[in-house]
Parts: structure tokens; C-alpha cells; sequence
């Protein structure tokens, strides 16, 4: 109903729903394909709604990656099987690269979900190497016993990231983030004020 109301009034719709600027798609990832709701996707993002799109979190989905991909969207959700070292390709890879999307990293809801072997073979290290933005997340802190600090903290043991590491990683996540850069500029001043009270 949302995306019906925002096709025939998007600028009133973006008034009314302000709080409303991003849709997640995710689901059952073995069970149907992207492209059924591509059309639904594009009328999102037509009408100025960030798509944040969960791609490639099992292997074989090169098909699906590469179409939704060509959204582009703005952010993407474990992107775990984009990169050719795990069965993506290189062309799904140029492709976040040259839209700079970032992706939304989870490393324990990988590890329990079973789509990475271990924390030490998790694809954060692929892109981070990359000096791609990369956001630490932690999918569903409920589900997977978690939280960011944790998250972070796996990170930085896995991958021998430094505090100062981390702290640059969690700074960088601002740009990522949905809002407006107003809130994003108020962020980073936070964040420019914490650091020495952090780093004493």
C-alpha cells in the first residue's frame, strides 16, 4: 500500500512518511528470485526510497546479484558470495565497487547461519582489504546472541584490526548510514569530540 501511495504521490508521501526512507528486502533465500520484484524495487527507488538488498547470501545467485545489482541499491546485506574467491565473479564485484555500495557486514550471524566456515574465512576481510565501505553489523541481535560491540570486537581479533582501526570503521559507517546530512554532519562531530576521550 505504501509503495501505491508513494507512485502516485511521492512528494506527499515523502512528507507524511518521513520516517520512512529505506526498504530492506530479505527472505528466504532459497526460495523464489529477484527479478519478480524488480518492477516493485524501481518504483521504490524512483519514488527517493533507499533500498538496502540482502544479495548473494548463499552460493549460486549470480544471475540474481548481477540484475539487482543494476538498481543499483544503496546498501547490500551480507554480499557473502559476491567475490569470485567464493563462487561471485569479478563483474558482481566492479560493479558494488564502481556504485560504491556499501555492504552490511554480520559476522556472527554468518558463522551461525552456516554461510562462512569461520570468522577467520569471513569476506569483511575481502572488501575491507578492498577499502571498501564496509558497515560491522549484527543482522539480528536476538537471534544470533550478539551485539555491535561483540561484532566489533571480532573484527578487530579476526583480522588483527587496531583500536584506532576500529574506531576509523565505526566513523566510516556514518556515510553509510539513511538520513539526512545534516544528522550525518552531527554524527561525525560526535564522533570528533569522543575520540580523545576515547584514545587517552
Amino acid at each position: 500500500m505504501w509503495l501505491q501511495k508513494c507512485q502516485e504521490q511521492p512528494t506527499r508521501t515523502a512528507e507524511l512518511y518521513l520516517g520512512l526512507i529505506r526498504g530492506t528486502l530479505n527472505g528466504d533465500r532459497c526460495v523464489g528470485h529477484g527479478k519478480y520484484l524488480l518492477p516493485a524495487l524501481e518504483k521504490a527507488k524512483n519514488c527517493g526510497l533507499k533500498l538496502s538488498l540482502h544479495l548473494s547470501e548463499v552460493p549460486s545467485q549470480l544471475e540474481e546479484s548481477d540484475l539487482l545489482l543494476n538498481l543499483p541499491p544503496d546498501r547490500i546485506g551480507h554480499g557473502t558470495f559476491l567475490h569470485p574467491e567464493v563462487g561471485g565473479s569479478q563483474s558482481l564485484v566492479d560493479k558494488v565497487v564502481k556504485n560504491n555500495i556499501p555492504l552490511e557486514l554480520c559476522l556472527t550471524s554468518n558463522v551461525k547461519g552456516q554461510t562462512v566456515p569461520c570468522y577467520s574465512k569471513h569476506h569483511f576481510n575481502y572488501w575491507y582489504q578492498l577499502g571498501h565501505p564496509s558497515v560491522i553489523c549484527t543482522d539480528d541481535k536476538g537471534v544470533f546472541c550478539t551485539d555491535l560491540s561483540q561484532e566489533y570486537q571480532l573484527a578487530a581479533s579476526t583480522f588483527g584490526l587496531s583500536n584506532e582501526d576500529v574506531w576509523k570503521l565505526s566513523q566510516q559507517a556514518i556515510d553509510c548510514i539513511f538520513a539526512p546530512e545534516d544528522v550525518k554532519q552531527q554524527l561525525k562531530q560526535k564522533w570528533k569530540e569522543l575520540h580523545p576521550q576515547v584514545f587517552k
